[in-house]
């Protein structure tokens, strides 16, 4: 019937605080209609202080749902895995209790890349911190770690892209570097196009072909998609 809703839709949330966890900042969003706010993180960022600076800055906002896009390993919607540039303590913490509220985690770069889809076989890299990667193939969300594989001399694809590789480097060859990476990665993982986010991405000057820049307030689109697959672009996440 013309406007009737499907029971997936009735489902969704309304109202979803979004959470995008980084090694220097921290960014949340009420959507649809709320304003972004952030505050540092750093090495010594646990999940209970976290909670507990949003709470304070949320104030009376209301939401239904949170969705967190978390920068570590996530399987089943549960930290697996300690993070690299925050402090400790994320791995068995109860977010679900914390707020009260259902709770989607995913991998920050997966969070990103969901918002930023467009159909196809789409690679995505959050340069930032440190280094995201997230296949996204026909609607199917795949994250990756390949960030911490080894690339060159027993370091890893981050250790030369991340920010501590780009303040180590210099600039013009972190960004060769960088170009040689999105050429490997694209070719290992048949990518038709690459989207490249995270705060360091517009320091490229050049962008190879088949790539484009990103927008890290898409991380705020795609937390919202995470709950509403079903009106969404067909967004179905893998662990």
């Amino acid at each position: 019937m013309p406007g009737k809703r499907t029971a997936a839709a009735k489902r969704a949330p309304r109202r979803i605080l979004v959470i995008d966890v980084g090694g220097t900042h921290i960014k949340f969003r009420v959507m649809p209609r709320g304003r972004i706010g952030k505050f540092a993180s750093g090495p010594a960022m646990g999940p209970k202080r976290m909670v507990h600076k949003l709470r304070k800055r949320l104030g009376k906002a209301a939401f239904d749902a949170v969705s967190i896009g978390y920068p570590g390993f996530v399987f089943h919607d549960r930290i697996a895995a300690e993070p690299h540039n925050l402090g400790s303590g994320w791995v068995k913490f109860d977010f679900t209790a914390a707020f009260a509220k259902p709770v989607r985690i995913v991998n920050d770069a997966a969070m990103q890349a969901v918002g930023s889809y467009h159909g196809g076989r789409m690679l995505f890299l959050g340069l930032g911190t440190g280094l995201g990667a997230t296949l996204i193939m026909d609607g199917v969300v795949e994250p990756t770690e390949v960030g911490h594989m080894p690339y060159r001399h027993g370091r890893s694809f981050e250790d030369y892209v991340g920010e501590r590789g780009r303040r180590s480097r210099g600039n013009r060859r972190w960004r060769k570097t960088v170009t040689d990476v999105i050429a490997q990665l694209m070719s290992a993982f048949e990518a038709d196009y690459v989207v490249l986010g995270g705060g360091n991405a517009r320091r490229l000057k050049v962008l190879p072909p088949h790539v484009r820049l990103g927008n890290n307030r898409n991380a705020f689109i795609g937390g919202v998609r995470l709950w509403q697959r079903a009106r969404g672009p067909g967004i179905v996440s893998r662990p």
